[in-house]
């Protein structure tokens, strides 16, 4: 229905239907790429805002490529002979322009306003679009902004005025109420049509229902700011969890000696490795620390979870064990104490642990696990783990007695603590459930060259200090002076 502005314009000649043709089909292939990475590749996961995300974006998409295909079976077919019916199904057609351009049909409609004899000539689409009885006629320009929503009356009627006012064309959205009681968004464009003389004879339109595009558009925007608020609390979460643990675990790493004077004495190092940037904060840790007799105690453990409360979690664990060591515990009672204390926890938990205790007077070592890796023991360039004595998981069970056991090391021993998370992403890179530990036990040879904890704790670092851990880890090395 658009008039022309002049007849010196010349009427635009239909592109070549070869060339539209192939337009379809490329739609139609992206379309149906779209489609299958909908359907397959995104799986909505209402808990997950990225996945909403996604496949809101995909809904987004298939919407414009179902316009973009209508828009081309339209220009294809050309005008329908009658406007008021849907073009019939073209057998051959693909389904993507079949299907959307009957859908169009219903949702975009002309519309002109004579200003010289007040006529108004709506089509029948247009008369769909608003829910209106073509026999009631089309609406005049005073009445039309009445069926929009009160909000954007005072745009529509800015739109018009302008228009007919200034020349200007109109581009713009509203909302209307439609007879059924349904909101649908609008997208107008019009222009002014101008008589020889150069003055606004009358005014048409196309006006183009986008409420299922705009539906899609902010399906799309709320999910994005959900993934958005959702990713600013999990970095928060996760630098508040970083904070805490770096707050809990020992302020050294590079060298410690236990006890500070005397013969036997520890040379203590540690390590942590971290996990991938985007895998909140683990609940590993090691301590060290000398006890009132001049025996060192030294801990390993690691708690299930993440984030904050794995990491509040293990401040209280290791608060424990520095208290009950002080107060003369022995490693595998300690345990059974901590036992209890994870299964009384207002927030239970289990955790594994290994815990020894160290006489450098002697040489002796009293250790106890709770479903840990054992120990690591170099001596003179071999390695072994030590046989670990009887501990179920920390919270698994009530009323578990954990074994002790004694173990004797020498001067220029180097024994091995860790959290499972380091030998355990070793093994899921290398295909073999012992590989991590037989890797560990590969470093004999560099830890008999080593002069001290801190060199040993080196050469872990570079053995399994690479990107892409699913978990941190902790690693403890203490080198037995003479």
């Amino acid at each position: 229905m658009p008039s022309p502005r002049s007849a010196d314009h010349p009427a635009p000649q239909p592109p070549e239907r070869d060339a539209v043709d192939a337009l379809i089909d490329r739609t139609r292939r992206l379309r149906g790429d779209v489609d299958a990475v909908r359907r397959d590749a995104v799986r909505v996961d209402e808990d997950d805002a990225r996945m909403r995300w996604q496949r809101a974006l995909c809904d987004l998409a298939v919407h414009h490529l179902d316009d973009l295909g209508a828009h081309l079976g339209q220009l294809r077919e050309g005008p329908p002979e009658e406007a008021s019916a849907p073009p019939a199904p073209v057998a051959g057609r693909d389904t993507v322009t079949q299907e959307a351009a009957g859908s169009l049909i219903g949702r975009v409609g002309s519309a002109e306003w004579n200003l010289l004899t007040d006529e108004v000539s709506w089509s029948d689409e247009l008369f769909r679009i608003f829910g209106r009885d073509p026999q009631a006629g089309g609406l005049t320009l005073d009445a039309l902004p009445s069926r929009l929503l009160p909000e954007d009356q005072h745009l529509l009627t800015a739109l018009v005025t302008d228009c007919l006012v200034d020349g200007k064309p109109i581009d713009g959205e509203f909302r209307i109420r439609h007879t059924d009681g349904r909101v649908r968004t609008l997208h107008m464009l019009g222009e002014p049509v101008l008589d020889p003389e150069g003055r606004t004879a009358s005014m048409w339109a196309v006006l183009r229902d986008v409420s299922a595009l705009r539906r899609s558009q902010r399906a799309v925007r709320r999910s994005h700011d959900s993934l958005r608020r959702e990713e600013h609390t999990a970095g928060t979460e996760r630098r508040v969890a970083a904070e805490l643990r770096e707050a809990v675990l020992p302020p050294w790493q590079t060298s410690l000696r236990l006890p500070a004077r005397g013969p036997g004495a520890l040379d203590l190092a540690a390590h942590h490795l971290p996990a991938e940037t985007d895998v909140p904060v683990g609940g590993g840790w090691y301590d060290a620390m000398e006890l009132p007799d001049g025996r060192s105690l030294l801990t390993v453990g690691d708690l299930t979870g993440h984030g904050i409360r794995a990491a509040s979690a293990m401040a209280v664990v290791m608060g424990a064990v520095r208290g009950m060591a002080l107060a003369g515990v022995a490693p595998g009672p300690l345990l059974g104490h901590l036992n209890r204390l994870l299964e009384t926890s207002v927030q239970p938990a289990l955790g594994s642990a290994v815990c020894c205790r160290f006489d450098p007077a002697t040489g002796t070592l009293d250790w106890a696990q709770a479903g840990h890796p054992a120990p690591l023991l170099f001596r003179a360039g071999t390695a072994r783990p030590l046989p670990p004595p009887d501990g179920v998981l920390l919270g698994a069970a009530s009323g578990v007695v954990y074994e002790q056991d004694e173990a004797h090391l020498l001067p220029g021993d180097v024994l091995l603590l860790h959290t499972e998370g380091l030998a355990r992403d070793a093994a899921a890179g290398q295909g073999g459930a012992d590989t991590g530990t037989e890797r560990l036990l590969g470093l004999a040879a560099r830890f008999a060259d080593a002069r001290s904890a801190q060199e040993c704790v080196r050469a872990v670092a570079e053995e399994f200090g690479g990107t892409g851990r699913r978990d941190d880890a902790c690693v403890l090395i203490a080198r037995v002076g003479a």
